[in-house]
């Protein structure tokens, strides 16, 4: 029996926003492609000086080393946005909660804290060596919100694991500003990490985050019929065979990987988890088969259109992408929320 078609008339109601006219499969596609090159191209050309096309392939033009470093931060925000969109469908669609992002389960509170931990008790300086303390503390905090979530007759339920992130996010932040406000040579080297920016880092940074980027991509991409399936219910997808517990480990595993690697890399970046799965399925639909791909791209086209226009708009000072995300994330959702005339 195929869960398909129940999975696509459950992921109408609080999720999918109905089966209305969407752009067929091959449009959407079309469209994605193209917004990412126009995205990638816009972050090489545009910026608080403007780049000559001929820049980008002449080795010998006098702007090609901006060019070399635009394309740093580019691939490093096409990479960051990709895993932070694609992380917040696998929320969305773990939870069945429409406003859910990977920090309800305390995945980046719990890379913060590590983080801040790392920098004011073990004296690590180096991005390269953060990173592996922060996805041991976004894994810790995911691990320790399931554990606690588990506890009673029910188990985890996407209530329950609502519920104890909001909790556990609360704690580490507290801590995490405590810890700040007693070292103020951390508070000064952190305070620009906080903000969300892909600008500084270079290709090494991104070398080092990869391979848990990839691995967290493969296993979401791999559990969207999973996905389906809990989008159906506890109880149904039990009686369809689906080991739920297991299943959610899976998909938690992934948003672990992706939001807390994210975040070491570029900092907590606000409402692309949020807004990116419902602009998607607006597109293409709620069966996650195809959100979950298409989420990547539309993330990674938001995050670096978000990064390019932070350096045109208060020339020639640049604004983060994490503020300016926010800027641009607001009035989508806003837009999108609109359109589907429901209140989420």
């Amino acid at each position: 029996m195929s869960t398909l078609p129940l999975a696509r008339e459950a992921a109408s109601g609080p999720l999918g926003g109905g089966l209305g006219r969407r752009p067929a499969l091959p449009a959407s596609v079309a469209i994605a492609v193209a917004a990412l090159v126009g995205a990638a191209a816009l972050s090489l050309l545009v910026g608080a000086r403007a780049v000559p096309l001929e820049a980008v392939w002449d080795g010998s033009h006098p702007l090609h080393p901006v060019v070399q470093a635009r394309l740093d931060r580019t691939l490093l925000g096409l990479a960051v946005g990709a895993a932070l969109g694609l992380a917040g469908a696998l929320m969305q669609g773990l939870t069945r909660n429409p406003l859910a992002d990977p920090g309800i389960l305390g995945v980046n509170a719990g890379a913060t804290f590590a983080m801040v931990v790392a920098l004011t008790v073990l004296g690590t300086t180096g991005l390269a060596e953060l990173l592996p303390v922060a996805f041991l503390g976004a894994a810790v905090a995911a691990v320790g919100v399931h554990a606690i979530a588990s506890i009673g007759r029910d188990g985890a339920t996407p209530m329950k694991l609502a519920i104890t992130g909001a909790a556990l996010t609360a704690g580490l932040s507290s801590w995490t500003t405590g810890l700040l406000l007693a070292d103020r040579k951390t508070m000064e080297s952190f305070r620009f990490w906080q903000v969300g920016t892909v600008g500084g880092r270079g290709l090494d940074v991104l070398l080092t985050g990869l391979p848990f980027l990839l691995v967290g991509a493969v296993l979401a991409l791999a559990g969207a019929r999973l996905l389906n399936t809990l989008a159906l219910g506890e109880d149904l997808a039990r009686g369809l065979g689906r080991r739920t517990t297991r299943d959610r480990i899976v998909v938690g595993l992934a948003v672990v990987l992706l939001a807390g690697t994210a975040t070491a890399l570029a900092g907590p970046i606000a409402f692309v988890g949020l807004v990116v799965p419902h602009v998607v399925r607006s597109l293409v639909g709620p069966d996650h088969v195809r959100v979950l791909p298409f989420s990547m791209l539309a993330g990674a086209v938001l995050v670096v259109v978000a990064d390019t226009a932070g350096r045109v708009v208060l020339p020639p000072s640049e604004v983060q992408v994490g503020i300016m995300f926010a800027a641009v994330g607001v009035p989508v959702f806003i837009a999108l929320v609109r359109r589907t005339g429901r209140a989420l």
